[in-house]
């Protein structure tokens, strides 16, 4: 329980949240981004609403953009972070995710963890007295999906209705989007091949939230008149089948011709990072409907969103 005596809010999965809370973060980010035009990156927001607060961020797999996104989030809203990993804590000696979760609500506010198995979230949060966030499993990567859905809005596109064609792997950022898409009824063409489908609790999700869901394996067909294109990475760290899965994937790249089916006004999005030439060409990534370091940019402002939710200062 948190000190006001209500249970914490985590953030693991975007229907933690819900549609409206979603909305009121997206409206605060695109707020506190304009409000900060000229400032230093680690200059305070004038409010400093987490000045005081520590968030632990533990990782057990490799990041770029969530750790350097989550450590200038807390700077600017006047808090601090802790980095743990898995060599350099007892983690990597055995020590259970329950212990972690209680020993760490003793120590900080917050925690964010970035792992494989969603299981492993899961028991951290059932365990913490504090907020737990979602920073990446293989099952969903919903603080990823906020700041996609603030691009697209930056860029001029209403989501209610909007046509989202994504291609390549049915992997965990595909289902965070199908989520979105049921709470925020825009629909989804779905362009994988035989065996790489999203998986079927994700689909039927969006559909029952009211989104329209093709499942196809034809990549033209997915991409003719859509809004947004997407796309990642083919191959996640350690996959044994890389060189199968890669040669099953290469008719789902994202090339001009790809984008040519899509509306004229269309934005690609990539989470990163890319491989160039393989999910996506080079033409497209460099090219002026690439929104792809818009993007990485705000998951700075999306994730001090998410952060003021769980701790209960946005959203009701």
């Amino acid at each position: 329980m948190t000190a006001f005596g209500q249970p914490p809010r985590h953030f693991l999965d975007l229907g933690d949240a819900g549609g409206d809370a979603l909305a009121a973060m997206i409206n605060d980010a695109i707020d506190r981004k304009a409000a900060r035009a000229g400032l230093p990156k680690g200059a305070a927001d004038a409010d400093a609403p987490l000045a005081g607060r520590v968030l632990a961020l533990v990782f057990e797999k490799n990041s770029t953009r969530t750790r350097v996104s989550f450590d200038i989030a807390m700077r600017q809203l006047g808090g601090s972070v802790l980095l743990l990993d898995s060599a350099s804590s007892q983690l990597g000696r055995g020590e259970t995710i329950a212990d972690t979760a209680r020993v760490l609500s003793r120590m900080v506010d917050g925690i964010m963890l970035r792992t494989d198995d969603h299981a492993k979230i899961a028991e951290m949060a059932r365990h913490a007295t504090v907020p737990v966030i979602n920073g990446l499993t293989d099952s969903s990567h919903p603080c990823q999906i906020v700041a996609d859905l603030l691009t697209v809005i930056e860029h001029g596109k209403a989501l209610p209705g909007l046509e989202v064609a994504w291609f390549g792997d049915g992997n965990n950022v595909l289902h965070s989007i199908l989520e979105a898409a049921g709470l925020f009824k825009f629909n989804v063409r779905v362009a994988t091949p035989a065996g790489y489908e999203p998986e079927p609790a994700f689909v039927e999700l969006a559909r029952a939230g009211g989104a329209e869901v093709t499942l196809t394996q034809d990549a033209h067909a997915a991409a003719r008149g859509a809004d947004v294109i997407v796309t990642d990475t083919w191959i996640s760290m350690g996959q044994a089948d890389a060189a199968e899965k890669k040669a099953a994937m290469a008719l789902y790249q994202v090339n001009a011709a790809l984008m040519a089916e899509a509306k004229p006004d269309a934005v690609f999005l990539h989470c990163l990072p890319a491989h160039v030439g393989d999910e996506v060409s080079e033409d497209v990534f460099e090219g002026p409907q690439a929104v792809v370091f818009d993007e990485a940019e705000n998951r700075i402002h999306a994730q001090k969103s998410v952060l003021l939710w769980s701790f209960g200062l946005l959203g009701t």
